[in-house]
Parts: structure tokens; C-alpha cells; sequence
């Protein structure tokens, strides 16, 4: 496998259709090192292992003790914060954004709490078998704002500048969450778009989804035309993911015929 592009469930007790999200943290851990260790098994030597785990402002160290479990397994060369939600004072935008106001942008869940600030992002920690997997990175790089004096800078010659390592995604808007979004924890297609293009397109093989869910890492390869596996146990999940998969490539005139899920 080259990619793999994961969200695993959090433990955090989401209700999922079928999955008991509960289980005790000591054996949640060592479930995850189980997968983890099966993936590096098989990953490429140069491939990558983009990890999304969120947390709750009650339990702060999950995501990190996810991170750890897979320590002995893989190296952690980049951390990414997927930013749900930000708010930018008109003066921090300063005066090319031509705002005339602040700007709240994004979609988050209110947190009702004297002690917490409400949640407005998750991890995606980007693992590799080395720590040295070269990466694309101005393949989702973002335009200088000031181009007058970019000259001088090699890496520049393009115009773009590395991201860096916080990634501002919004969900789409939706108006029925149960029909248009009917998964408690998803991510954006965006999302794995961007990791299989940071970690380079050309490079890329087959991209692998062990815990598959609404299916956004499949579309996200349909899109890319890369080649694709994932893994769901629940089947209203899978047939959603396989559904979801077909229509956004049908909706971009292209042949696809080969989305069926199979069960073992």
C-alpha cells in the first residue's frame, strides 16, 4: 500500500449504527497498535499513513494516546491540524483581504461549558515507515499574497507556498443530517484529496481505507484516479460509501462500474 487514509472510531462514545464506540481505553489502545502494526506491515517503504483522531475537551489525551500506540510501528513525521472552524479579525486579515468586518467561517459544535472552548479541530497525524517520505508539497501549496518579492527564494519559482500543517476545511452545509450525512464522525473528500497529493500523486498506486465509513477516501481517489480498498463493518455504511462513491463520479461524465462492495 502507498496511502492509507484513515479515521478510525475515537472511543469516545459516538453511537454509531452497529459499532460500540466504549470500549476501556487500555484495550482500545491495543486494538489500535494491532491495526496500526498490520498496516506497516504491508506499506510501502515510502508510503504514508495519514491518521485522523479527534478528542473531547473532557478527555484531551485520547488523540495523543492514539498517536503513541503507534509509536513502536511508525515514525510520526508530520502532525496536521484539520481546522472545522476559525474566526479572523478584520486587521489580522490585513488590509489585501479588503474586509470590511471579521469573518467566522466554518461549522462547529457548540460546547456549553464554563471550563471547555468549543471544539474546532482534530489531528491528522501523518506516520511513515522511515520518518524521510518525500513529500509533494506545493502540490496543495497556496499562492503568495506578496509576489513582489518572491524572486529571490527558489522554491518560489511557482508561485506557491507549502501549506503547512494547519488545513482549514469546512463540512459541506447540509439540511438533513440523517439523510445527506447519516455517520456520526466523517471527514471531508477534501480532506484525503489533500494527503494523497501532499504525499505525492504520481507515486501513488493504491490508497487503502480500513475503516471505510461514508466512503470520502474513495471518492477522494475516483477523483484522483487512483486505484482503491476499504474496509467497513457495517453495511448500511459500505452501500452508502459505494452509492456516494458511483454518484460523484457519474456527476463528473466518468465511466465507473466497479464500486461493489463485497462482504466476507
Amino acid at each position: 500500500m502507498d496511502v492509507v487514509v484513515t479515521s478510525p472510531p475515537y472511543n469516545l462514545g459516538i453511537r454509531y449504527s452497529t459499532y460500540r464506540d466504549s470500549l476501556p481505553r487500555d484495550q482500545y489502545l491495543d486494538w489500535t497498535a494491532h491495526w496500526v502494526q498490520a498496516v506497516a506491515r504491508v506499506l510501502a517503504r515510502d508510503g504514508s499513513l495519514f491518521l485522523n483522531v479527534g478528542a473531547k475537551p473532557s478527555d484531551p489525551w485520547a488523540a495523543l494516546d492514539v498517536a503513541q500506540a503507534v509509536r513502536p510501528f511508525l515514525y510520526l513525521q508530520n502532525t496536521i491540524h484539520w481546522v472545522k472552524s476559525i474566526a479572523i479579525d478584520q486587521d489580522a486579515a490585513g488590509a489585501a483581504a479588503e474586509l470590511t468586518r471579521g469573518l467566522a467561517l466554518g461549522h462547529y459544535k457548540p460546547i456549553n461549558s464554563r471550563r471547555f472552548l468549543n471544539d474546532c479541530h482534530e489531528f491528522i497525524f501523518h506516520f511513515t515507515p522511515t520518518g524521510e517520505t518525500p513529500l509533494e508539497r506545493q502540490a496543495i501549496g497556496v499562492p503568495y499574497q506578496d509576489t513582489s518579492n518572491i524572486g529571490r527564494w527558489q522554491s518560489a519559482a511557482g508561485g506557491l507556498r507549502c501549506r503547512g500543517n494547519t488545513w482549514f476545511m469546512p463540512y459541506d452545509t447540509i439540511q438533513d443530517r440523517a439523510r445527506e450525512r447519516p455517520h456520526p464522525a466523517t471527514f471531508p473528500a477534501r480532506l484525503p484529496e489533500y494527503c494523497i497529493r501532499l504525499h505525492g500523486r504520481e507515486r501513488v498506486r493504491l490508497v487503502v481505507d480500513p475503516f471505510l465509513g461514508l466512503g470520502n477516501t474513495a471518492v477522494a481517489c475516483a477523483r484522483l484516479g487512483v486505484d482503491f480498498i476499504g474496509f467497513e463493518v457495517d453495511r448500511e455504511y459500505l452501500m452508502e460509501a459505494a452509492a456516494r462513491t458511483r454518484k460523484d463520479v457519474e456527476s463528473r461524465r466518468t465511466l465507473f462500474d466497479n464500486v461493489e462492495p463485497v462482504e466476507r
